[in-house]
């Protein structure tokens, strides 16, 4: 068998945030050296610090020895400058969600790294495409979406670009291997698989408290259906206030109505665990999620003051919706090839987003339920809340043909 053209031994990570943290501890537990580089040596010190403290608890909890731990370390390196990156297998771009941010140091790279040294970004939902744009090797450039914190969640989605080369894909699968993660390859849309339907889900989710239903209330049905969390739990433990400030950086989605309720918590400063309120209450040092009766007020004041007329939202309806959105944008999602196979969307909702293992996933749920039956509870939805409900065009054929997600294959 031919060997692969690009083999991956070194590597460099560029942001000292909780995911270049999470990356950097992937790569070095995966026995790769890596170069670490931030635009402030103090946060570059202080993440250094903090990886050292989690390889001492990991020694404490007798998951490694002293001596796996220090060697861990000692693949770990600062690096000074993008000059000193020059020699490196893979760079992982991991800073904040800004393309303007990201295109500029790609450009950098691109005229730095050697040229069969791969450009990877850690982006979550951006266009890859467009980051590849503005670099001379646009067939070495990968997304390497991983799942926070990064070191401990399985889940890697691998992001092609239109011109990402095989080999590219390949050399990123086998990292994804050696690091112990479960990788999927997603094509290049807005939020890949995971994101791109999560954003669907948490749309219903949120349209239904100005409706009538309270954050306790959705999150218990999907945690009773199995789900880890549900989602406004979910965004209590992400930081409520990273979609917030991420709308208001890119001027748009701020006047969005099912957006207000999470407007009005940050205005508050209830950004969620980290400032021991969001949607929730957490006493001090706990993470214990408390229900807190003002919560439900201000849900309340926001729908009525949107003209909502609030009604009983049962639990049937919450497990519906929220499901039903996950498959309808998981078919479209395979219908435009941007998932291989309805199992790798699967894959992608286990590992990533909570997903019960025993239920199997989105898509194999609703393959049990019959597609005929999707496709006749969407039709409801759609007279009863609005076109968007529309079964996607993939969901109608496989339903009229008696087909099942499970064996569809969109031909090339």
């Amino acid at each position: 068998m031919s060997q692969p053209r690009f083999d991956i031994q070194t590597a460099a990570v560029i942001g000292a945030g909780t995911m270049g943290r999470g990356i950097v501890m992937s790569l070095a537990n995966a026995g790769v050296q890596v170069l670490w580089l931030d635009n402030n040596p103090e946060m570059l010190e202080q993440a250094l610090g903090a990886v050292a403290d989690t390889y001492a608890h990991n020694v404490r909890q007798g998951r490694i020895d002293e001596a796996e731990a220090a060697a861990r370390r000692a693949r770990i390196a600062k690096a000074a400058d993008y000059p000193a990156l020059a020699d490196v297998d893979l760079v992982i771009e991991a800073v904040y969600e800004n393309l303007e941010l990201k295109q500029k140091i790609f450009r950098e790279l691109d005229g730095i790294v050697k040229a069969a040294g791969i450009l990877a970004s850690n982006t979550s939902a951006l266009d890859i495409d467009a980051i590849a744009a503005v670099t001379k090797r646009p067939e070495q450039v990968v997304g390497l979406h991983f799942f926070s914190p990064a070191h401990i969640m399985k889940l890697l989605e691998i992001v092609r670009g239109t011109k990402t080369a095989p080999a590219v894909l390949e050399a990123a699968t086998a990292l994804g291997k050696r690091m112990g993660k479960v990788s999927v390859i997603a094509g290049n849309c807005p939020g890949f698989i995971g994101n791109r339907m999560l954003a669907t889900y948490v749309r219903e989710a949120r349209m239904m408290l100005l409706e009538g239903a309270y954050p306790h209330q959705v999150d218990a049905a999907l945690q009773g259906f199995g789900f880890a969390m549900g989602p406004f739990r979910m965004y209590d433990v992400v930081g409520i206030d990273l979609e917030w400030r991420a709308r208001e950086l890119a001027g748009k989605g701020q006047d969005e109505a099912e957006v207000q309720v999470d407007n009005r918590l940050c205005e508050l400063g209830r950004f969620g665990q980290k400032s021991r309120m969001g949607y929730y209450r957490y006493a001090e040092g706990s993470r214990q999620a408390e229900h807190d009766p003002e919560v439900d007020a201000l849900v309340q004041r926001e729908s009525e003051r949107l003209g909502y007329e609030r009604r009983e939202i049962g639990p049937e309806e919450i497990l519906e919706r929220c499901l039903l959105a996950l498959v309808n944008e998981g078919a479209k999602i395979l219908e435009e090839g941007m998932a291989e196979s309805s199992a790798d969307i699967d894959t992608v909702y286990l590992y990533g987003y909570g997903f019960p293992a025993e239920v199997g996933g989105p898509m194999t749920w609703a393959d049990r339920q019959g597609l005929p039956a999707i496709r006749e509870r969407l039709n409801t939805l759609a007279e009863r809340h609005g076109e968007h409900w529309q079964p996607a065009g993939l969901i109608d054929s496989l339903a009229t043909l008696g087909g099942r997600f499970a064996d569809y294959k969109k031909e090339a």
